[in-house]
């Protein structure tokens, strides 16, 4: 098996909501849509919005005990000044920050905040890593 992540698929609530979030606070464009389900293209991979209780079906589980495990996505960017006007169009968007950004312990400089259902978002500069212009990223 290669080692890498194909599609990262996330249940939403409400899949117009949703979109509206990362079309209008991240800019990022559908390359497929329907009642159920979104696709946008991101880098070698695609990120897809998938309404909660479709995705708990497709997978067999129980929609009302359907839960989720903790974790955090990440949007990595090239500089330190990149991060809080991220951090500020995902609030205006309608995200709840998490932690403001602020000085890491691991070197960088990073904030969260949740997406609106929950999912929580890093935006992160690390000074070790380095994002080629296609936004592979590469670690030092």
């Amino acid at each position: 098996m290669d080692q890498r992540v194909s599609i990262i698929t996330l249940g939403v609530n409400n899949l117009e909501t949703s979109r509206m979030f990362y079309v209008e606070g991240f800019g990022w464009k559908p390359v497929f849509e329907n009642k159920e389900i979104i696709f946008f293209q991101t880098g070698g991979m695609v990120f897809a919005l998938f309404l909660r209780d479709h995705l708990a079906e497709d997978f067999a589980a129980d929609p009302k005990t359907f839960g989720r495990a903790p974790f955090a996505l990440a949007y990595n960017v090239r500089s330190k000044a990149e991060v809080d006007p991220l951090m500020q169009r995902a609030a205006k968007a309608g995200a709840k920050i998490l932690k403001s950004a602020r000085e890491a312990s691991w070197g960088g400089y990073s904030g969260y905040f949740a997406d609106p259902d929950g999912f929580a978002w890093e935006i992160a500069w690390n000074p070790q890593w380095r994002i080629a212009p296609d936004g592979s990223i590469y670690v030092l």
